[in-house]
Protein backbone atom coordinates (compact mmCIF):
# COMPACT_ATOMS: atom_id res chain seq x y z
CA UNK A 1 0.00 0.00 0.00
CA UNK A 2 1.21 3.49 -0.87
CA UNK A 3 1.49 5.69 2.26
CA UNK A 4 -0.86 8.67 2.04
CA UNK A 5 0.15 11.20 4.70
CA UNK A 6 -2.31 13.83 5.89
CA UNK A 7 -0.46 16.74 7.48
CA UNK A 8 -2.30 18.93 9.98
CA UNK A 9 -1.44 21.48 12.64
CA UNK A 10 -3.47 20.70 15.77
CA UNK A 11 -3.09 24.35 16.77
CA UNK A 12 -5.23 25.36 13.77
CA UNK A 13 -7.13 22.22 12.84
CA UNK A 14 -10.03 22.28 15.32
CA UNK A 15 -10.04 25.98 16.19
CA UNK A 16 -13.65 27.10 15.67
CA UNK A 17 -13.08 30.80 16.30
CA UNK A 18 -13.95 32.86 13.21
CA UNK A 19 -13.52 36.25 14.89
CA UNK A 20 -9.80 36.54 14.30
CA UNK A 21 -7.49 39.43 15.13
CA UNK A 22 -4.23 39.97 13.27
CA UNK A 23 -1.35 39.08 15.61
CA UNK A 24 -3.96 38.03 18.17
CA UNK A 25 -3.31 36.28 21.44
CA UNK A 26 -4.56 32.82 22.36
CA UNK A 27 -7.38 34.48 24.28
CA UNK A 28 -8.41 36.53 21.24
CA UNK A 29 -8.01 33.95 18.46
CA UNK A 30 -8.37 30.62 20.24
CA UNK A 31 -6.42 27.45 19.56
CA UNK A 32 -7.14 23.87 18.48
CA UNK A 33 -6.75 21.05 20.98
CA UNK A 34 -5.65 17.42 20.97
CA UNK A 35 -9.19 16.39 21.84
CA UNK A 36 -10.50 18.40 18.88
CA UNK A 37 -8.97 15.77 16.59
CA UNK A 38 -11.85 13.51 17.48
CA UNK A 39 -13.21 10.26 16.11
CA UNK A 40 -15.33 12.06 13.52
CA UNK A 41 -12.27 13.94 12.22
CA UNK A 42 -10.06 10.87 12.09
CA UNK A 43 -12.79 8.80 10.45
CA UNK A 44 -13.16 11.45 7.75
CA UNK A 45 -9.40 11.62 7.20
CA UNK A 46 -9.35 7.84 6.84
CA UNK A 47 -12.22 7.94 4.31
CA UNK A 48 -10.32 10.58 2.37
CA UNK A 49 -7.70 7.91 1.73
CA UNK A 50 -5.03 8.68 4.32
CA UNK A 51 -2.91 5.98 5.91
CA UNK A 52 -0.84 8.28 8.16
CA UNK A 53 -1.43 11.56 9.98
CA UNK A 54 1.48 13.93 10.54
CA UNK A 55 0.70 16.01 13.61
CA UNK A 56 2.80 19.14 13.12
CA UNK A 57 3.86 21.23 16.11
CA UNK A 58 3.51 18.65 18.89
CA UNK A 59 6.77 19.02 20.84
CA UNK A 60 6.90 22.01 23.19
CA UNK A 61 8.34 25.10 21.59
CA UNK A 62 8.85 28.75 22.51
CA UNK A 63 5.64 30.78 22.65
CA UNK A 64 4.60 34.20 23.93
CA UNK A 65 1.78 32.63 25.94
CA UNK A 66 2.77 32.40 29.59
CA UNK A 67 2.44 28.99 31.24
CA UNK A 68 4.67 29.78 34.21
CA UNK A 69 1.81 29.04 36.65
CA UNK A 70 2.15 25.43 35.51
CA UNK A 71 5.87 25.32 36.23
CA UNK A 72 6.91 25.98 32.62
CA UNK A 73 9.44 28.58 31.54
CA UNK A 74 8.24 31.90 30.17
CA UNK A 75 9.99 32.99 26.97
CA UNK A 76 11.27 36.38 25.94
CA UNK A 77 9.18 37.70 23.04
CA UNK A 78 12.33 38.91 21.25
CA UNK A 79 13.33 35.30 20.54
CA UNK A 80 9.84 34.07 19.65
CA UNK A 81 8.44 34.46 16.15
CA UNK A 82 4.73 35.23 16.37
CA UNK A 83 2.42 35.02 19.36
CA UNK A 84 2.18 31.23 19.08
CA UNK A 85 5.84 30.73 18.16
CA UNK A 86 7.52 28.50 15.63
CA UNK A 87 6.96 24.75 16.10
CA UNK A 88 10.59 24.39 15.06
CA UNK A 89 12.04 26.38 17.97
CA UNK A 90 11.90 23.47 20.41
CA UNK A 91 12.25 24.28 24.11
CA UNK A 92 11.76 20.80 25.58
CA UNK A 93 12.14 17.66 23.47
CA UNK A 94 10.42 15.61 26.19
CA UNK A 95 7.23 17.65 26.40
CA UNK A 96 4.22 18.60 24.28
CA UNK A 97 2.79 22.01 23.48
CA UNK A 98 0.60 23.11 26.42
CA UNK A 99 -1.52 25.18 24.01
CA UNK A 100 -2.99 21.94 22.73
CA UNK A 101 -4.15 20.57 26.08
CA UNK A 102 -7.50 21.13 27.75
CA UNK A 103 -5.85 20.37 31.08
CA UNK A 104 -2.23 21.58 30.94
CA UNK A 105 -0.84 19.29 33.68
CA UNK A 106 -2.29 16.30 31.78
CA UNK A 107 -0.99 17.43 28.37
CA UNK A 108 1.11 14.32 27.69
CA UNK A 109 -1.79 12.04 28.58
CA UNK A 110 -4.03 13.98 26.20
CA UNK A 111 -1.49 13.58 23.43
CA UNK A 112 -1.10 9.85 24.07
CA UNK A 113 -4.89 9.54 23.94
CA UNK A 114 -4.77 11.18 20.50
CA UNK A 115 -2.17 8.64 19.34
CA UNK A 116 -4.37 5.77 20.56
CA UNK A 117 -7.41 7.35 18.91
CA UNK A 118 -5.47 7.66 15.65
CA UNK A 119 -4.46 4.01 15.79
CA UNK A 120 -8.07 2.98 16.45
CA UNK A 121 -8.95 4.36 13.00
CA UNK A 122 -6.20 2.30 11.36
CA UNK A 123 -4.07 5.39 10.90
CA UNK A 124 -0.42 5.76 11.86
CA UNK A 125 0.82 8.78 13.81
CA UNK A 126 3.83 10.86 12.73
CA UNK A 127 5.44 13.82 14.48
CA UNK A 128 8.33 16.17 13.77
CA UNK A 129 11.85 15.47 14.94
CA UNK A 130 13.86 18.71 14.89
CA UNK A 131 17.53 17.71 15.11
CA UNK A 132 19.45 20.70 13.75
CA UNK A 133 18.47 23.45 16.19
CA UNK A 134 16.51 24.30 19.31
CA UNK A 135 14.87 27.42 20.72
CA UNK A 136 17.24 30.00 22.24
CA UNK A 137 15.91 29.38 25.74
CA UNK A 138 15.92 25.60 25.60
CA UNK A 139 15.40 23.99 28.98
CA UNK A 140 13.72 20.66 29.63
CA UNK A 141 11.61 20.65 32.80
CA UNK A 142 10.17 17.15 32.34
CA UNK A 143 13.14 15.18 31.04
CA UNK A 144 13.35 11.60 32.34
CA UNK A 145 15.57 10.79 35.29
CA UNK A 146 19.21 10.39 34.32
CA UNK A 147 18.96 12.61 31.22
CA UNK A 148 21.38 15.55 31.05
CA UNK A 149 19.96 18.69 29.46
CA UNK A 150 21.32 20.08 26.22
CA UNK A 151 24.19 22.43 26.99
CA UNK A 152 24.24 21.45 30.65
CA UNK A 153 27.79 20.11 30.45
CA UNK A 154 29.11 22.39 27.70
CA UNK A 155 32.46 24.16 27.94
CA UNK A 156 31.38 27.64 26.90
CA UNK A 157 34.95 28.91 26.59
CA UNK A 158 35.36 26.93 23.36
CA UNK A 159 33.83 27.73 19.96
CA UNK A 160 33.89 24.01 19.28
CA UNK A 161 34.40 21.07 21.56
CA UNK A 162 33.34 17.66 20.33
CA UNK A 163 31.02 16.92 23.25
CA UNK A 164 29.54 20.38 23.48
CA UNK A 165 25.92 20.52 22.34
CA UNK A 166 26.18 24.11 21.05
CA UNK A 167 28.70 26.42 19.35
CA UNK A 168 29.87 29.52 21.26
CA UNK A 169 31.21 32.83 19.94
CA UNK A 170 33.80 33.75 22.57
CA UNK A 171 33.90 37.32 23.76
CA UNK A 172 30.70 38.22 21.92
CA UNK A 173 27.25 38.95 23.25
CA UNK A 174 24.14 38.30 21.17
CA UNK A 175 22.57 41.32 19.49
CA UNK A 176 19.05 40.62 18.23
CA UNK A 177 17.63 42.26 15.08
CA UNK A 178 14.81 43.89 17.07
CA UNK A 179 17.06 44.97 19.95
CA UNK A 180 17.83 43.08 23.11
CA UNK A 181 15.87 45.19 25.64
CA UNK A 182 17.01 43.16 28.62
CA UNK A 183 17.65 39.85 26.86
CA UNK A 184 21.21 38.68 27.52
CA UNK A 185 23.22 35.86 25.94
CA UNK A 186 26.98 35.76 26.40
CA UNK A 187 28.82 34.16 24.80
CA UNK A 188 26.44 34.26 21.84
CA UNK A 189 25.48 30.92 20.33
CA UNK A 190 25.45 30.17 16.59
CA UNK A 191 21.99 30.31 14.99
CA UNK A 192 20.20 27.30 13.52
CA UNK A 193 20.76 28.43 9.93
CA UNK A 194 24.56 28.55 10.38
CA UNK A 195 24.83 32.27 10.98
CA UNK A 196 28.24 32.46 12.65
CA UNK A 197 27.69 35.99 13.89
CA UNK A 198 26.58 37.51 17.16
CA UNK A 199 24.38 39.92 15.18
CA UNK A 200 21.95 37.70 13.20
CA UNK A 201 19.60 39.51 10.82
CA UNK A 202 15.82 39.41 10.83
CA UNK A 203 16.08 36.88 7.98
CA UNK A 204 18.22 34.53 10.05
CA UNK A 205 16.78 31.93 12.40
CA UNK A 206 17.64 34.23 15.29
CA UNK A 207 15.15 32.48 17.58
CA UNK A 208 17.14 29.21 17.37
CA UNK A 209 20.60 27.87 18.18
CA UNK A 210 22.47 25.26 16.19
CA UNK A 211 23.26 21.84 17.65
CA UNK A 212 26.79 20.45 17.46
CA UNK A 213 27.10 16.91 16.04
CA UNK A 214 30.87 16.79 16.18
CA UNK A 215 31.56 18.99 13.16
CA UNK A 216 34.07 21.78 13.77
CA UNK A 217 32.51 24.56 11.70
CA UNK A 218 35.72 26.61 11.81
CA UNK A 219 37.34 24.16 9.40
CA UNK A 220 34.51 21.64 8.73
CA UNK A 221 36.45 18.70 10.12
CA UNK A 222 34.39 15.82 11.51
CA UNK A 223 34.95 14.27 14.93
CA UNK A 224 32.64 11.29 15.28
CA UNK A 225 34.70 8.78 17.31
CA UNK A 226 33.90 8.21 20.05
CA UNK A 227 30.28 9.11 19.46
CA UNK A 228 29.60 12.77 20.41
CA UNK A 229 27.26 13.75 23.24
CA UNK A 230 24.60 15.27 20.95
CA UNK A 231 24.21 11.97 19.09
CA UNK A 232 23.38 10.10 22.30
CA UNK A 233 20.96 12.80 23.46
CA UNK A 234 19.10 12.82 20.14
CA UNK A 235 18.82 9.03 20.15
CA UNK A 236 17.36 9.15 23.66
CA UNK A 237 14.74 11.62 22.39
CA UNK A 238 13.79 9.44 19.41
CA UNK A 239 13.41 6.36 21.62
CA UNK A 240 11.32 8.36 24.12
CA UNK A 241 8.75 9.19 21.44
CA UNK A 242 8.78 5.68 20.02
CA UNK A 243 7.78 4.51 23.50
CA UNK A 244 4.78 6.84 23.27
CA UNK A 245 3.51 4.90 20.24
CA UNK A 246 4.76 7.21 17.49
CA UNK A 247 4.98 5.43 14.12
CA UNK A 248 7.42 7.75 12.39
CA UNK A 249 9.29 11.03 12.26
CA UNK A 250 9.42 13.81 9.71
CA UNK A 251 12.99 15.01 10.27
CA UNK A 252 13.33 18.76 9.89
CA UNK A 253 16.22 20.06 7.77
CA UNK A 254 17.81 16.62 7.78
CA UNK A 255 20.57 17.64 5.37
CA UNK A 256 21.96 20.11 7.94
CA UNK A 257 22.80 17.16 10.20
CA UNK A 258 25.67 14.79 9.22
CA UNK A 259 24.51 11.74 7.29
CA UNK A 260 26.73 9.66 9.58
CA UNK A 261 24.48 10.54 12.51
CA UNK A 262 21.40 9.35 10.63
CA UNK A 263 23.11 6.09 9.67
CA UNK A 264 23.83 5.43 13.34
CA UNK A 265 20.64 6.76 14.93
CA UNK A 266 18.13 5.28 12.48
CA UNK A 267 19.90 1.96 12.73
CA UNK A 268 19.73 2.07 16.53
CA UNK A 269 16.03 2.97 16.55
CA UNK A 270 15.10 0.26 14.09
CA UNK A 271 16.74 -2.43 16.21
CA UNK A 272 14.01 -1.81 18.79
CA UNK A 273 11.28 -0.33 16.56
CA UNK A 274 11.74 -1.80 13.08
CA UNK A 275 8.48 -0.43 11.70
CA UNK A 276 9.08 3.21 12.63
CA UNK A 277 9.61 5.30 9.48
CA UNK A 278 11.94 8.25 8.96
CA UNK A 279 11.20 11.01 6.44
CA UNK A 280 13.89 13.57 5.59
CA UNK A 281 13.22 17.18 4.72
CA UNK A 282 16.03 17.61 2.20
CA UNK A 283 16.58 20.20 -0.52
CA UNK A 284 19.61 18.97 -2.44
CA UNK A 285 19.10 16.35 -5.17
CA UNK A 286 22.81 15.60 -4.99
CA UNK A 287 22.33 14.30 -1.43
CA UNK A 288 19.25 12.17 -2.10
CA UNK A 289 21.00 8.87 -2.62
CA UNK A 290 23.42 9.16 0.30
CA UNK A 291 20.65 10.01 2.78
CA UNK A 292 18.63 7.00 1.59
CA UNK A 293 21.33 4.44 0.86
CA UNK A 294 23.68 5.29 3.71
CA UNK A 295 21.66 7.51 6.01
CA UNK A 296 18.85 4.97 6.21
CA UNK A 297 15.87 7.21 5.54
CA UNK A 298 12.74 5.48 4.34
CA UNK A 299 11.55 8.51 2.38
CA UNK A 300 12.62 12.05 1.65
CA UNK A 301 11.05 15.22 0.29
CA UNK A 302 11.22 15.55 -3.49
CA UNK A 303 10.82 19.30 -3.34
CA UNK A 304 13.55 20.66 -5.59
CA UNK A 305 12.86 18.05 -8.27
CA UNK A 306 9.24 17.00 -8.82
CA UNK A 307 7.46 19.63 -6.71
CA UNK A 308 9.27 22.60 -8.23
CA UNK A 309 8.77 21.24 -11.75
CA UNK A 310 5.06 20.57 -11.26
CA UNK A 311 4.57 24.07 -9.87
CA UNK A 312 6.33 25.52 -12.90
CA UNK A 313 4.20 23.47 -15.29
CA UNK A 314 0.96 24.33 -13.48
CA UNK A 315 1.82 28.04 -13.68
CA UNK A 316 2.65 27.75 -17.41
CA UNK A 317 6.30 28.57 -16.79
CA UNK A 318 7.71 25.15 -17.70
CA UNK A 319 6.98 22.51 -20.28
CA UNK A 320 5.15 19.39 -19.12
CA UNK A 321 7.82 17.37 -20.91
CA UNK A 322 10.26 18.44 -18.17
CA UNK A 323 8.58 15.81 -15.99
CA UNK A 324 10.61 13.19 -17.85
CA UNK A 325 13.78 14.58 -16.33
CA UNK A 326 12.23 14.39 -12.85
CA UNK A 327 11.96 10.60 -12.81
CA UNK A 328 15.22 10.11 -14.69
CA UNK A 329 17.10 12.21 -12.12
CA UNK A 330 16.06 9.89 -9.28
CA UNK A 331 15.75 6.62 -11.18
CA UNK A 332 16.17 3.71 -8.78
CA UNK A 333 15.05 5.63 -5.68
CA UNK A 334 11.75 6.98 -7.05
CA UNK A 335 9.69 4.92 -4.62
CA UNK A 336 11.48 6.52 -1.66
CA UNK A 337 10.49 10.07 -2.46
CA UNK A 338 7.71 11.84 -0.58
CA UNK A 339 5.65 13.71 -3.14
CA UNK A 340 3.44 16.66 -2.29
CA UNK A 341 1.97 19.88 -3.65
CA UNK A 342 1.43 21.69 -0.36
CA UNK A 343 2.92 21.74 3.11
CA UNK A 344 3.48 24.32 5.84
CA UNK A 345 6.50 25.80 4.04
CA UNK A 346 4.87 26.29 0.64
CA UNK A 347 2.19 28.52 -0.84
CA UNK A 348 -1.35 27.25 -0.98
CA UNK A 349 -2.22 26.14 -4.52
CA UNK A 350 -5.41 28.19 -4.48
CA UNK A 351 -3.70 31.31 -3.14
CA UNK A 352 -4.19 34.47 -5.16
CA UNK A 353 -0.40 34.66 -5.17
CA UNK A 354 -0.15 31.25 -6.86
CA UNK A 355 -2.75 29.47 -9.04
CA UNK A 356 -5.83 31.27 -7.61
CA UNK A 357 -8.07 28.36 -8.65
CA UNK A 358 -7.50 24.92 -7.03
CA UNK A 359 -8.88 23.21 -10.16
CA UNK A 360 -5.77 24.29 -12.04
CA UNK A 361 -3.68 22.05 -9.79
CA UNK A 362 -5.53 18.80 -10.57
CA UNK A 363 -3.18 17.44 -13.28
CA UNK A 364 -0.19 18.24 -11.04
CA UNK A 365 -1.92 16.44 -8.18
CA UNK A 366 -2.54 13.35 -10.33
CA UNK A 367 1.09 13.35 -11.48
CA UNK A 368 2.47 13.72 -7.97
CA UNK A 369 0.23 10.90 -6.75
CA UNK A 370 0.47 8.40 -9.62
CA UNK A 371 3.83 8.78 -11.38
CA UNK A 372 5.54 6.33 -9.03
CA UNK A 373 5.20 4.04 -6.02
CA UNK A 374 6.24 6.93 -3.80
CA UNK A 375 4.08 8.04 -0.88
CA UNK A 376 2.05 11.22 -1.18
CA UNK A 377 1.44 13.97 1.37
CA UNK A 378 -1.71 16.08 1.55
CA UNK A 379 -1.80 19.30 3.59
CA UNK A 380 -4.98 19.94 5.55
CA UNK A 381 -7.30 22.21 3.62
CA UNK A 382 -5.69 21.44 0.27
CA UNK A 383 -8.58 19.11 -0.53
CA UNK A 384 -10.97 22.04 0.14
CA UNK A 385 -9.17 24.67 -1.91
CA UNK A 386 -7.92 26.62 1.12
CA UNK A 387 -6.42 29.89 -0.15
CA UNK A 388 -4.21 30.94 2.78
CA UNK A 389 -4.76 34.57 1.87
CA UNK A 390 -4.85 36.11 5.36
CA UNK A 391 -2.31 38.38 7.02
CA UNK A 392 -2.39 36.40 10.25
CA UNK A 393 0.35 38.15 12.17
CA UNK A 394 4.08 37.43 12.12
CA UNK A 395 3.83 35.45 8.88
CA UNK A 396 2.10 38.30 7.05
CA UNK A 397 0.27 37.94 3.73
CA UNK A 398 2.39 35.33 1.99
CA UNK A 399 -0.09 32.86 0.47
CA UNK A 400 0.78 30.29 3.12
CA UNK A 401 -0.97 29.02 6.22
CA UNK A 402 0.74 30.45 9.27
CA UNK A 403 2.81 28.29 11.59
CA UNK A 404 3.60 31.21 13.92
CA UNK A 405 0.20 32.63 14.88
CA UNK A 406 -3.01 31.70 16.67
CA UNK A 407 -5.50 31.38 13.81
CA UNK A 408 -8.11 29.22 12.11
CA UNK A 409 -8.73 28.32 8.47
CA UNK A 410 -12.04 29.25 6.86
CA UNK A 411 -12.47 26.10 4.76
CA UNK A 412 -11.28 23.71 7.46
CA UNK A 413 -13.41 25.45 10.08
CA UNK A 414 -16.55 25.01 7.96
CA UNK A 415 -15.69 21.39 7.12
CA UNK A 416 -15.00 20.70 10.81
CA UNK A 417 -18.38 22.16 11.81
CA UNK A 418 -17.69 22.17 15.55
CA UNK A 419 -16.45 18.60 15.59
CA UNK A 420 -19.12 17.00 13.41
CA UNK A 421 -16.76 16.97 10.40
CA UNK A 422 -19.70 16.57 8.06
CA UNK A 423 -18.81 19.23 5.49
CA UNK A 424 -22.37 20.57 5.45
CA UNK A 425 -21.15 24.17 5.51
CA UNK A 426 -18.94 23.75 2.46
CA UNK A 427 -19.81 25.19 -0.94
CA UNK A 428 -20.69 22.92 -3.86
CA UNK A 429 -17.29 23.56 -5.46
CA UNK A 430 -15.47 22.72 -2.20
CA UNK A 431 -17.45 19.49 -1.84
CA UNK A 432 -16.72 18.58 -5.46
CA UNK A 433 -13.00 19.20 -4.97
CA UNK A 434 -12.87 17.10 -1.81
CA UNK A 435 -14.78 14.32 -3.56
CA UNK A 436 -12.21 14.38 -6.37
CA UNK A 437 -9.35 14.05 -3.89
CA UNK A 438 -11.15 11.27 -2.04
CA UNK A 439 -11.88 9.42 -5.28
CA UNK A 440 -8.35 9.39 -6.64
CA UNK A 441 -6.57 8.86 -3.31
CA UNK A 442 -8.65 5.76 -2.66
CA UNK A 443 -8.46 4.68 -6.29
CA UNK A 444 -4.68 4.75 -6.14
CA UNK A 445 -4.43 2.34 -3.24
CA UNK A 446 -7.21 0.14 -4.63
CA UNK A 447 -5.60 -0.16 -8.06
CA UNK A 448 -2.49 -2.32 -8.01
CA UNK A 449 -0.99 -0.71 -11.11
CA UNK A 450 -1.21 2.76 -9.53
CA UNK A 451 -0.17 1.65 -6.08
CA UNK A 452 2.93 -0.39 -6.81
CA UNK A 453 3.10 -0.90 -10.56
CA UNK A 454 6.01 -0.10 -12.87
CA UNK A 455 6.25 3.24 -14.68
CA UNK A 456 6.71 3.80 -18.43
CA UNK A 457 7.16 7.29 -19.89
CA UNK A 458 5.40 7.70 -23.25
CA UNK A 459 6.74 11.11 -24.20
CA UNK A 460 9.64 9.93 -26.34
CA UNK A 461 7.31 8.36 -28.92
CA UNK A 462 4.71 11.13 -28.86
CA UNK A 463 6.71 14.14 -29.94
CA UNK A 464 4.26 14.76 -32.79
CA UNK A 465 1.03 13.59 -31.14
CA UNK A 466 1.15 15.57 -27.91
CA UNK A 467 1.65 19.20 -26.98
CA UNK A 468 4.87 18.90 -24.99
CA UNK A 469 4.10 22.13 -23.15
CA UNK A 470 0.71 21.11 -21.76
CA UNK A 471 0.48 17.29 -22.06
CA UNK A 472 2.22 14.43 -20.34
CA UNK A 473 1.48 10.71 -20.79
CA UNK A 474 2.67 7.54 -19.08
CA UNK A 475 1.73 3.97 -18.18
CA UNK A 476 1.59 2.22 -14.83
CA UNK A 477 1.56 -1.58 -14.99
CA UNK A 478 1.32 -4.43 -12.49
CA UNK A 479 0.82 -8.06 -13.48
CA UNK A 480 -2.06 -7.99 -15.99
CA UNK A 481 -3.32 -4.54 -15.01
CA UNK A 482 -2.32 -1.46 -17.00
CA UNK A 483 -3.39 2.15 -16.55
CA UNK A 484 -2.80 4.81 -19.19
CA UNK A 485 -2.56 8.32 -17.68
CA UNK A 486 -2.66 11.49 -19.75
CA UNK A 487 -2.36 14.91 -18.14
CA UNK A 488 -3.66 18.13 -19.63
CA UNK A 489 -2.26 21.29 -18.03
CA UNK A 490 -3.80 23.45 -20.74
CA UNK A 491 -7.00 25.49 -20.65
CA UNK A 492 -8.47 23.80 -23.76
CA UNK A 493 -9.94 20.33 -24.30
CA UNK A 494 -7.16 18.06 -25.60
CA UNK A 495 -8.14 15.54 -28.30
CA UNK A 496 -5.07 13.35 -28.44
CA UNK A 497 -3.67 10.33 -30.22
CA UNK A 498 -1.33 8.62 -27.76
CA UNK A 499 1.20 6.17 -29.20
CA UNK A 500 2.15 3.10 -27.15
CA UNK A 501 5.49 1.73 -28.42
CA UNK A 502 6.54 -1.84 -29.06
CA UNK A 503 8.94 -1.57 -26.11
CA UNK A 504 6.03 -1.14 -23.70
CA UNK A 505 4.27 -4.18 -25.17
CA UNK A 506 7.43 -6.24 -24.75
CA UNK A 507 8.26 -4.92 -21.27
CA UNK A 508 4.78 -5.41 -19.80
CA UNK A 509 3.51 -8.25 -21.98
CA UNK A 510 0.62 -6.13 -23.23
CA UNK A 511 -1.86 -7.97 -25.44
CA UNK A 512 -2.43 -6.63 -28.94
CA UNK A 513 -5.84 -6.27 -30.54
CA UNK A 514 -9.20 -5.14 -29.23
CA UNK A 515 -9.22 -4.79 -25.44
CA UNK A 516 -11.68 -3.83 -22.76
CA UNK A 517 -11.00 -0.50 -21.07
CA UNK A 518 -12.53 1.54 -18.26
CA UNK A 519 -12.44 5.28 -17.73
CA UNK A 520 -11.57 5.28 -14.03
CA UNK A 521 -13.10 8.70 -13.42
CA UNK A 522 -16.49 8.10 -15.03
CA UNK A 523 -16.64 4.31 -14.69
CA UNK A 524 -17.55 4.05 -18.38
CA UNK A 525 -16.50 0.81 -20.11
CA UNK A 526 -15.48 0.76 -23.75
CA UNK A 527 -13.25 -1.06 -26.22
CA UNK A 528 -9.90 0.15 -27.50
CA UNK A 529 -7.57 -1.17 -30.17
CA UNK A 530 -4.07 -1.79 -28.87
CA UNK A 531 -1.29 -2.22 -31.41
CA UNK A 532 2.45 -1.66 -31.02
CA UNK A 533 3.48 1.79 -32.26
CA UNK A 534 -0.14 2.67 -32.98
CA UNK A 535 -2.23 5.37 -31.31
CA UNK A 536 -5.04 5.34 -28.78
CA UNK A 537 -7.52 8.21 -29.07
CA UNK A 538 -8.09 10.05 -25.79
CA UNK A 539 -9.95 13.25 -24.87
CA UNK A 540 -8.84 15.10 -21.74
CA UNK A 541 -10.70 18.02 -20.19
CA UNK A 542 -8.83 21.28 -19.46
CA UNK A 543 -6.66 21.18 -16.33
CA UNK A 544 -7.51 17.55 -15.73
CA UNK A 545 -6.30 14.02 -16.27
CA UNK A 546 -7.59 10.91 -17.99
CA UNK A 547 -6.95 7.54 -16.34
CA UNK A 548 -7.83 4.57 -18.53
CA UNK A 549 -7.55 1.08 -17.12
CA UNK A 550 -6.86 -1.58 -19.73
CA UNK A 551 -8.32 -4.86 -18.52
Amino acid sequence: MKPIIYQLLPRLFSNANANLVENGSIQENGVGKFEGINDAALSSIKRLGATHVWFTGIIRHATQTDYSTFGLDAYDSKVVKGKAGSPYAITDYYDVDPDLAVNVPNRMDEFCALVRRTHSHDLKALIDFVPNHVGRQYHSVVKPDGIRDLGEDDRTDYFFEKNNNFYYLQGQSLTLPCGNDGYRESPAKVTGNDCFSSTPSVNDWYETIKLNYGVDCSNWTRHFAPIPSTWHKMLDILLFWCQKGIDGFRCDMAHMVPVEFWHWAIGEVKVKYPNVIFIAELYDVGLYRSYIEYGGFDYLYDKVNLYDTLCGVAKGQQSASNLTGCWQRIDGINSQMLNFLENHDEMRLASNMFLKNPQLALPAFVASLTMSKAPFMLYFGQELGEKGDCAEGFSGHDGKTTIFDYWSLDTVRRWYDNGKCDGRLLSKSEIALRNYYEWILNLTNNTKALCDGDFFDLMYVNNVNLNFYTNYAYLRHSNKETVLIILNFGDQVADLNVCIPQHAFSMFGLPAGEQKAVDLQTGESFSIMLQPDECVKVTVAPHNASLIKIC
